[in-house]
């Protein structure tokens, strides 16, 4: 059905049931993000991230937007409280900014470090990978979720770790996951021409931004995923056709 050379996985409702990202990874983030802000607020990485969360609400303002502000200087507690107003505010509105994907990513690594989270795989996606990687086949995963929660989840999963079995993540610092201009850049990157790519996702608008730079796209039709506009992709229940022919 499908004939590519390399190939380029979302992971919400694609490779993992969205009850996990939902029910799962998205509360314990919300229930831990101040305690480890707390633990954390003098290091780098926090503070990198804050000044990330800081910029993205101060542009959202400049738009008119009603998103609460982190002020550059202040009292430690009231600083942690207006970082997490912010938090909450993205994590509501399911915001894809990359500063909250940061944070939640650090997060997660404890989680999944405590052993408090394991990743959901559908059952069909640990066999996939194992023989498209067989066949030589470069996977690659592009998700919101940053690199680093990327590799967290994919190496702490029901079917074990599966991080020998890709060859590498993109996430939104290569571009919005609905511009075609991203595409084009995962393409050069992964070194295959854009058709020979193929991209599979259950957003539709992904899959046209894909299609729009010219690398294969199918929608997944997951139990569980959101019902999609009208569109002309291919659309799979399940990986079997990566393996048909």
């Amino acid at each position: 059905m499908f004939d590519f050379d390399a190939l380029l996985l979302d992971i919400e409702g694609t490779t993992t049931p969205i009850t996990f990202v939902h029910d799962v990874l998205f509360p314990h983030a919300r229930a831990h993000a101040r305690a480890w802000l707390e633990t954390h607020w003098d290091s780098v990485e926090a503070q990198s991230d804050v000044a990330s969360l800081r910029a993205q609400a101060a542009e959202d303002l400049a738009q008119g937007l009603d998103t609460p502000q982190i002020p550059e200087q202040g009292d430690r507690t009231e600083l942690i409280d207006a970082t997490m107003s912010v938090v909450h505010a993205f994590m509501d509105d399911d915001r894809k900014v990359t500063g909250l994907k940061s944070l939640q990513g650090r997060i997660w690594f404890d989680g999944y470090a405590s052993g408090q989270l394991e990743a959901s795989l559908f059952d069909d996606v640990a066999p996939t990978l194992r023989r498209l990687q067989a066949q030589q086949v470069p996977i690659h995963i592009y998700s919101s979720g940053s690199i680093a929660a990327q590799k967290l989840l994919f190496a702490h999963t029901v079917a074990g770790d599966l991080t020998p079995l890709l060859s590498g993540y993109f996430d939104t610092t290569t571009g919005p996951k609905k511009e075609a201009a991203s595409y084009r850049r995962i393409a050069a990157e992964v070194a295959v021409e854009p058709a020979r790519l193929l991209f599979l996702t259950d957003v539709v608008a992904e899959a046209d931004a894909a299609s729009e730079a010219g690398v294969q796209a199918a929608i997944l039709n997951r139990p569980g995923n959101h019902p999609q506009p009208p569109h002309s992709h291919p659309v799979l229940e399940d990986f079997a056709p990566l393996l048909a022919g």
